[in-house]
């Protein structure tokens, strides 16, 4: 062999290797915005089901300040909150008592909601969990697309006795995380008002910018530390072999022939390893397909998602957050007017819990969610 045809080939290869990676990274590249449409299209229907909270005469009000970026969003998202009677947009915690929009790059305030809500209805636990439910709590000085000091995020409280609470969450939070949370914790120091302008900004400017999906809201947070994973030893003797083989080994149970598949009582659906709530009666439809299916998780909070290559197909896998068991798979020819998704999912991964008997078992909390 010539050098020149030596030559030729050793292009062609670096050629071939370079198409190669290309092709790799486009498909991971549009496996990964599959995933993040249907994260989206998961909650699509939380407009619909969206509710204000009006202070009663025997409301228990209290007040917490949140740094969640751009403060457009998180006071729209929070005045969507059921228990939430107030949110105002200001400037919190930089150097002196007043401010305004264009100096607070200079006067280090962070863009700050102050929320005002009922305890009698929502706790500040809660409240915490859908805090961190819109923010990147590892991404200091930015959130979505703004980048500065006054994009931060913080919890800034007012009662010394919120700090219990607070920490619990904090310490909650971290342990998702390999590195420290970039979300400041202190007392407030002080606040300003922000412009008329500013306020219900998203109600006056529907398409107006905002960095996180408000639809959220109207989806219920649920405790993660409530439902905590039993160890594998725990497993074996809570579940049958075939709950474990499908949740722990993710294989998949008969079309037809399994005890959900065809029951359309009220209740919810429950991690069989772990009693976390996962989907409601309300989304439950028949597709045809012989197993359980649903439009949607009862809260996005509690499915992830995994690129599935099985079976010499390329599917997104559904997986349950605490419990980490196989649940099924989710696709995109679900009803086109409540999303366009259809969670597939095996009826040995999931336990049935009907209405009537879900406030004795600890889901009373859940009612709200189910027809």
């Amino acid at each position: 062999m010539n050098d020149k045809l030596k030559i030729v080939l050793s292009i062609g290869i670096i050629i071939f290797l370079i198409l190669g990676v290309l092709f790799l990274l486009e498909k991971r590249s549009s496996i990964n915005t599959d995933t993040t449409q249907i994260e989206k299209a998961a909650v699509s229907q939380g407009q619909k089901v969206t509710k204000k909270t009006e202070p009663s005469k025997d409301a228990d009000l209290h007040e917490i300040y949140l740094a969640g970026g751009c403060f457009w969003g998180v006071e729209e998202y929070f005045s969507r909150v059921a228990g939430v009677t107030d949110a105002v947009s200001g400037y919190a915690n930089g150097r002196g008592e007043t401010t305004q929009y264009e100096l607070i790059g200079q006067t280090g305030h962070a863009e700050t909601v102050h929320v005002t809500y009922d305890a009698n209805q929502i706790t500040l636990k809660e409240i915490l969990l859908h805090y961190f439910r819109i923010i990147n709590p590892i991404s200091k000085n930015k959130q979505g697309n703004d980048v500065g000091t006054q994009y931060r995020t913080g919890v800034y409280y007012t009662d010394e006795k919120d700090l219990e609470v607070i920490n619990q969450v904090f310490d909650q939070v971290a342990k998702k995380y390999d590195q420290p949370l970039a979300v400041e914790k202190e007392a407030l120091t002080n606040f300003i008002v922000a412009e008329d302008y500013h306020q219900d900004y998203l109600q006056k400017n529907p398409n107006g910018y905002c960095h996180i999906n408000v639809n959220q809201a109207a989806y219920p947070v649920i405790d993660a530390s409530k439902y905590p994973k039993p160890s594998d030893d725990e497993l074996k003797k809570l579940l049958s072999p075939e709950e474990y083989a499908v949740t722990q080994n993710s294989q998949t149970e008969r079309a037809f022939s399994n005890r959900y598949w065809d029951k359309f009582e009220a209740g919810i659906y429950v991690d069989v390893a772990t009693g976390e709530p996962l989907f409601s009666s309300k989304d439950k439809f028949e597709s045809g397909c012989g197993w359980p299916s649903f439009t949607q998780p009862i809260s996005p909070d509690v499915a992830t998602y995994k690129e599935d290559k099985s079976y010499n197909m390329v599917r997104t896998e559904v997986r349950s957050r605490i419990g980490d068991s196989h649940l099924g798979h989710v696709f995109t020819d679900g009803p086109k007017d409540k999303g366009g998704l259809r969670y597939c999912i095996n009826s040995l991964s999931i336990h049935f819990i009907p209405k009537d008997q879900m406030e004795e078992k600890g889901y009373g909390y859940l009612l709200d969610y189910v027809e």
